[in-house]
């Protein structure tokens, strides 16, 4: 049996050991906010005009990037190109637009040609699915 220790030794020897520091949560990475624009002016306009057509990848996350707007604003810019033909879409989805730059000497991708036709069986079901109905 070990020899008895009086109280004041029991809690001194308590309260010599483990006083260790009580660990400090850190404070985590904050992301710095984007300030991005929400309407054209000027200067990025042009820009958009001048230099997106020569981009060899245009997506709207890419002019989101270099053109610091917001992402509602780069899918209409892009599908703005795309009506006045300045750039050709390579692949079109639900989730994600890819387009390149336009050449002179090709006319309307086969992308565009599936994308096409899906819409138009796409609404010919709908059609015979509203015959049915009636």
């Amino acid at each position: 049996m070990p020899p008895k220790q009086d109280k004041a030794s029991k809690i001194a020897k308590a309260m010599a050991g483990g006083k260790a520091k009580k660990k400090k949560w850190s404070k985590g990475r904050t992301k710095d906010k984007a300030n991005n624009a929400v309407v054209f002016d000027k200067l990025t306009y042009d820009k958009l005009f001048k230099e997106v057509p020569t981009y060899k990848l245009i997506t709207p996350s890419v002019l989101v990037d270099r053109l610091r707007i917001n992402g509602s604003l780069a899918r209409v810019a892009v599908r703005d190109l795309a009506a006045k033909g300045l750039i050709k879409p390579i692949v079109i989805s639900k989730k994600q637009m890819i387009y390149t730059r336009a050449t002179k000497d090709e006319d309307v991708p086969a992308a565009t040609e599936k994308v096409e036709k899906k819409k138009v069986q796409k609404k010919k079901a709908a059609d015979e699915e509203e015959e049915d109905d009636e």
